[in-house]
């Protein structure tokens, strides 16, 4: 009888509300304009963003995929000009500048890391293409430029180990190439003992740069070329042959024939008689 009762009581209020709901409405029909206008600006809002979020995503990975592939292209091109004598190096700086352009543009620390370190990896690769020699002051400039990109994609890969690492790894890379070996060794010896970078490429290759380094410190001397061994071929001197002999008794040579793959410098000449005996 209770649960009759009750249920009479939320009908007679349901339809109580609604009844009055008309008039509410017209009481509160700014209000419902207010919350009606922000929930429809905010699902805008929050569609646009997204929709702009991976349409950007996408227009820079395109583009940094692009810079990856011109940068493989222009090494492809200096390559090929050295066969024929230029010296094209320099074109391997434009991609690298481009990409530490697009490093200070994106808002993706993942994509700006990486980018920084491709653009430091083809500053070095620039100075290892040139075919002449290297003055000290333009080594020094380049692989401090190298350093700076690499320090900075330090700073943006907190939140990756394997990033953060690899650009940990081109610093040691240039201290090499500066001949700050100990320097070099130490940061090698940070990366192997850290426990973030464990299992990661720049781990590995860490520890086979602290193997081997002693070797690379060495200076290469090549032994002098020995002399090339010269077989001379004997004399033989003949004596004029009496022409008054008979042609029975005149003396008769059998010469064995030269081996003619042999370096065989020939300096004797063999004269055949004539038929006078001059």
């Amino acid at each position: 009888m209770k649960s009759e009762h009750r249920h009479e009581l939320k009908t007679n209020e349901l339809a109580e509300w609604l009844g009055n709901l008309p008039q509410w409405t017209k009481e509160n029909l700014t209000t419902i304009i207010v919350i009606v206008v922000v929930v429809v600006v905010g699902a805008t809002f929050l569609i646009w963003r997204t929709y702009t979020k991976n349409v950007v995503q996408a227009r820079e990975h395109l583009e940094f995929s692009n810079l990856l592939n011109q940068l493989s292209a222009s090494k492809m091109q200096v390559l090929n000009a050295q066969a024929e004598g230029p010296d094209l190096s320099f074109i391997i700086l434009q991609p690298a500048n481009s990409l530490g352009n697009f490093a200070q543009n994106t808002s993706n620390n993942r994509m700006a890391a990486l980018a920084l370190i491709k653009q430091a990896e083809a500053l070095r690769t620039e100075l290892h293409f040139r075919p002449g020699p290297i003055s000290g002051k333009d080594l020094t400039d380049r692989i401090n430029q190298a350093k700076a990109a690499y320090t900075e994609a330090i700073q943006k890969s907190s939140a990756n180990a394997s990033l953060r690492a690899a650009a940990e790894f081109g610093l040691g890379l240039c201290e090499e190439e500066l001949g700050s070996f100990q320097e070099a060794q130490q940061i090698y010896q940070g990366i192997v003992a850290s426990a973030d970078s464990e299992g990661t490429v720049a781990n590995a290759s860490a520890r086979h740069r602290l193997e081997t380094m002693a070797d690379y410190r060495q200076k290469l001397v090549f032994k002098p070329a020995p002399t090339p061994l010269v077989v001379t071929q004997p004399t033989i001197q003949l004596n004029p042959v009496d022409a008054n002999l008979p042609a029975a008794i005149r003396p008769t040579i059998q010469l064995k024939p030269v081996d003619t793959n042999l370096p065989v410098e020939i300096n004797s000449k063999v004269s055949e008689p004539n038929e006078s005996g001059e």
